[in-house]
Formats: structure tokens, C-alpha cells, sequence
């Protein structure tokens, strides 16, 4: 049998993934150890290491713990709060799996001699002898479709990925997990950034960096004083509740400016535009853009992606134009572009543009 390498974070999803392979491969499970406070649970963590050397052993496997705390550190958590600081609403787990998981983990896989990996995500993968290029399409589950955080995977990346998750929903999942006895079977699916339990963005940042953020002024898009704000790390696009100030009406986050120290704000209305501008791309099914291209995207993961033509504006960039406006386009957020069910490419969100 082909070697393959499982990389097991803890939960139920690649604890299922080992059994849905284990008659397929020679496989050898593989946790990361990314970020370990005392007593602190999540993915990358102690407690989720032991959780799945548990499952592992359970069905006979080997299984490894590797120390990538240094690289994690580096490539996404030190990016995150420098794009925080700049303004942008960074997503880390997609900067995780592009050079954590496949990356890191990946190169440690090759480097044993082990040509494959294989992830808990829900997502497929196919091959376009046409194109002769590998792509991925949404997972069977949509609910469940994590191909959003995947759309930077390189055509060497996923020559070597194995996803076998992509047409089963999570209740399936559960249960072939419960069915053979596995610890995870019954844990909580994590709803926070890894470093960031609690959600507590600016505690995060005050305990980790070195930066100070300034306080600055609230303005209207004329550039009128509103009022003042403890500074732009506070605030998000698109929100709403909060502030420390009020107005007599619903105001929300239009944008932020770190330089000037500003945080813009107006009505629910002025989030929307039909037009985003995108750079740092990467392309998966297709291999790039020349021309125009008419395509449907997304702008955040719990999003449905919409219909748009996708313009090129010089070397790596591009303007969505939408059929329909869009509400909260964040800079730093990535979008992801899909050519029916198949990731066509993606990239960062630059900004919102005004109409022409």
C-alpha cells in the first residue's frame, strides 16, 4: 500500500478521515504543536496531540507530534497582528493551512519518504485532463464546504493531497466515529481562531505585540468628526455594536485608516458596493486571467458565492464586479473565486471601489 501521512489535529473529522483510509494506505498520523499555553485546549495544542496519539492508537497507527511553534508563530501569527495594525481583517487559518499544514507538514511528509497527505477538510479534488491541472470542487455537504480556505493550494500541493471527507456530512461523520468506539466522536467542532479562544481580538494583540495603537477620531466619509475611538484595532468592517459612542441611528464600520488613525462610519447602506478590487492571487483551475471572466464569488467563508465578472488591472490584480452589491468587502479578507462547483483561484481583498 502507498504511504500516507494524517494530519490529525484532535477532532472528529481527521479521526474519521483514518478510518475512511485505513484500509487504503500505510499510514502514519501527524499532530502539530502550534500554540501551547498551560491548560490551554484547540487545535495545535497539547491537549488535542494527546486526543489523537488516543485515536491513533485505538486503530493501530503510528503517530507523530511535531514541534512547528516557531514556524507558526512566523507565518501566521505574527502577520496576523502586523495586518491587524495596518488596518486589514487578516484570516489566519487560511495562512495555517498554506504554510502550516501544507507546507511545514507537508515537506515533513516528504522528507520521511511519505508521498501523500491526507486532511480532515470537506472538499474535493479532481483532475482536468484538458487543462492537465488539478483543481478543487465544494464538498457534497455545502453547509460543511471548507474549499474556501484551500483556494492558494499550489498544483504540487495538490498532487500529493488527499481529501477523503468531500462527500460526506458531518452527521456521517459523527457517527462512523461513534460506531468505532473513538474519543472525538462527540467533541465540539472549534469556532475560534486557535490563539484567540475567546474571541478576544485586542487582548490578543496588546499581549502579543509590540505596537501601541494610538486613539484617534471617528469621521463620515466627508471627513466630519463623529467622535473619538480607543484606536482601529477595536473595530471590524461591517460593524455595528460597540462603538463606545452613539448617534440616534444605527452607524456601522465603512473602513479604517491606520496611518491617519481614522475610523470611517455611516449607515447600512454605504457597506455596499459592486465593485472589490483583489491582489496577491493565486490561481487553481484556472491559470490565470487575461480578459474579462464571467465567474461567482465569495467575499467571506460563511458567504454564498455570487455572480460577477472578474476584470484583470495589471499584474497581480483584479476587480470583481457583482451582479448585485455586496455588503462589508474587508481589506485583508480573501476572495475566492468558483467556476461552478470548482475553485477557479482567489486572493486578498484590497478594497471596495465606488462606483464609476
Amino acid at each position: 500500500m502507498p504511504e500516507l501521512m494524517m494530519a490529525m489535529s484532535g477532532g472528529v473529522d481527521s479521526s474519521a478521515a483514518l478510518l475512511l483510509l485505513k484500509e487504503q494506505y500505510q499510514i502514519t498520523g501527524a499532530t502539530m504543536l502550534l500554540y501551547t499555553p498551560k491548560d490551554r485546549e484547540g487545535c495545535g495544542s497539547f491537549r488535542e496531540a494527546e486526543d489523537a496519539k488516543a485515536v491513533a492508537q485505538k486503530l493501530g497507527l503510528p503517530h507523530v507530534v511535531l514541534d512547528f511553534r516557531e514556524e507558526f508563530r512566523r507565518r501566521v501569527m505574527e502577520p496576523f497582528s502586523r495586518d491587524y495594525f495596518r488596518g486589514e481583517t487578516p484570516n489566519p487559518c487560511i495562512e495555517c493551512n498554506r504554510y502550516l499544514k501544507f507546507g511545514a507538514l507537508l515537506q515533513e511528509a516528504e522528507n520521511r519518504g511519505i508521498p501523500y497527505l491526507a486532511t480532515g477538510h470537506y472538499v474535493r479534488k479532481g483532475y482536468d485532463e484538458a487543462t492537465g491541472r488539478y483543481y478543487l470542487y465544494k464538498a457534497a455537504d455545502e453547509s460543511k464546504d471548507q474549499s474556501y480556505v484551500l483556494y492558494h493550494l499550489s498544483q504540487h500541493q495538490l498532487a500529493h493531497a488527499v481529501f477523503p471527507l468531500g462527500e460526506y456530512t458531518k452527521p456521517q461523520i459523527r457517527a462512523m466515529a461513534e460506531q468505532a468506539g473513538l474519543i472525538t466522536a462527540k467533541k465540539k467542532d472549534s469556532q475560534d481562531i486557535c490563539f484567540v479562544p475567546d474571541g478576544d481580538y485586542v487582548g490578543f494583540l496588546r499581549w502579543f505585540s509590540h505596537e501601541t495603537c494610538p486613539s484617534g477620531q471617528f469621521v463620515d466619509r466627508q471627513g466630519k468628526v463623529l467622535g473619538e475611538h480607543p484606536g482601529i484595532i477595536y473595530y471590524t468592517v461591517g460593524q455595528r455594536k460597540g462603538l463606545g459612542v452613539t448617534f440616534g441611528k444605527p452607524m456601522y464600520v465603512l473602513g479604517k485608516d491606520a496611518a491617519g488613525h481614522t475610523v470611517t462610519l455611516g449607515e447600512n447602506q454605504e457597506l455596499f458596493s459592486r465593485r472589490v478590487l483583489v491582489n496577491r492571487l493565486s490561481w487553481m483551475y484556472l491559470p490565470g486571467a487575461e480578459g474579462p471572466v464571467r465567474l461567482f464569488a465569495k467575499l467571506r467563508y460563511n458567504m454564498k458565492e455570487q455572480p460577477c465578472t472578474l476584470i484583470p488591472r495589471g499584474e497581480d490584480q483584479v476587480e470583481l464586479q457583482f451582479d448585485a452589491p455586496q455588503r462589508a468587502a474587508a481589506p485583508g479578507q480573501s476572495a475566492v473565486f468558483y467556476l461552478g462547483d470548482k475553485v477557479a483561484g482567489g486572493g486578498i481583498i484590497v478594497s471596495a471601489l465606488p462606483e464609476e
